[in-house]
């Protein structure tokens, strides 16, 4: 692993101090960067989060894609720990802690937007980031990208209903600007840019291992881009909230301690779930991530026009975002760790042995 890749957490954590000295030292230029957004998704992360997902999809191989389902066990658990498991814990983790534990730290009345805001995250799984935590611990580009499509579908009719379900609230209106715009942005055309490249490196290759062979090592030259993307949407994120951030330090820790423990335990259920099902390490690292990291567009777009812009529970989202980062990264760094906890192929789609002659 590249030295630059190795020392990524400090690499990080300098983008944080910058992210919120730049929001200090030039506030007109991140607020006019903080403008240039359209429901709830702003132009300038899209553009750094295609560096950052570019890579994998040049990687990606639809024809592998049509052997998906030959492989059902990531699926299973990612829908599972997605849609069964984690939008519930959520709004477990939000009643304990506002209701209960920061109750005398809180204004009266205010706990159930702290709760609301942790639960519009929980029921939305990650869209985009995904695909950068998968490239950083060598996941299956196909199977990812699988992962995420059939996320986002279901997204589209489950969301609501279980939002509406956890808040008690009845007239939740899906924001599918937000919705639609992301997938295009994120998913769509990365991958439609990753096809053409793929299509024109591959065309001249003489067999399948030459042609992959190009694939590889462009995608290592371009991979330092993806990291550089990563590096400068922290800068962004964290100079967009650093306000906030350096005003409210002991709000930002209230609800960050919750989403911690929310997004380790998440990770902990669904990549010991991989591991006990013997899921090969290239789609359990993915699998694990997905349900660990949230669609804070979605999320953050939902509280704005439920509760205001200036809502606890949009703040609350915010909050997500930033925590989400160091988050994952640590977990990048345990999933590459544990790389040895599981098989290189599932048992069940193994190439079957050739029966013995005679």
């Amino acid at each position: 692993m590249p030295a630059f890749e190795r020392y990524l957490s400090v690499w990080v954590a300098l983008a944080i101090l910058a992210g919120l000295g730049l929001g200090q030292i030039a506030p007109g230029l991140v607020n006019y960067l903080a403008s240039l957004e359209y429901g709830s998704v702003n132009f300038v992360v899209a553009v750094l989060i295609w560096f950052m997902v570019y890579p994998m999809m040049v990687a990606v191989d639809f024809s592998s894609i049509a052997r998906i389902h030959e492989r059902p066990k990531g699926l299973v658990i990612t829908l599972t720990v997605n849609w069964l498991i984690k939008p519930f814990t959520m709004a477990a983790l939000g009643l304990l802690f506002f209701e209960l534990i920061f109750a005398p730290f809180i204004e009266p009345g205010t706990a159930g937007q702290y709760i609301a805001g942790m639960i519009l995250l929980g029921a939305a799984p990650c869209t985009a980031m995904v695909f950068v935590w998968s490239t950083l611990t060598r996941g299956d580009p196909n199977y990812t990208l699988a992962q995420v499509s059939l996320n986002d579908a279901i997204m589209v009719f489950a969301y609501a209903p279980i939002v509406a379900l956890l808040l008690g609230v009845t007239d939740i209106t899906v924001p599918w600007e937000t919705l639609v715009l992301s997938v295009g942005l994120y998913v769509v055309i990365p991958l439609a840019a990753g096809i053409v490249t793929r299509v024109m490196m591959t065309r001249r290759a003489a067999n399948a291992a030459e042609a992959e062979a190009a694939v590889q090592a462009f995608t290592g030259r371009v991979k330092p881009l993806s990291v550089l993307g990563l590096l400068a949407t922290v800068v962004l994120l964290f100079g967009f909230q650093g306000e906030v951030i350096l005003t409210k330090p002991l709000v930002i820790v209230m609800i960050a301690i919750p989403l911690l423990i929310q997004s380790y335990g998440i990770f902990a259920v669904a990549y010991w779930a991989a591991k006990a099902w013997r899921v090969p390490h290239k789609v359990a690292a993915p699998c694990a991530m997905i349900g660990t990291s949230n669609f804070f567009e979605l999320a953050v777009a939902v509280a704005i026009g439920l509760f205001g812009l200036n809502s606890i529970a949009a703040l609350v989202t915010v909050v997500g975002v930033l925590v989400e980062v160091p988050v994952m990264l640590s977990l990048v760094w345990f999933a590459n760790r544990t790389t040895h906890w599981f098989p290189e192929e599932e048992s069940a789609i193994r190439a079957p042995r050739a029966k013995e002659q005679g």
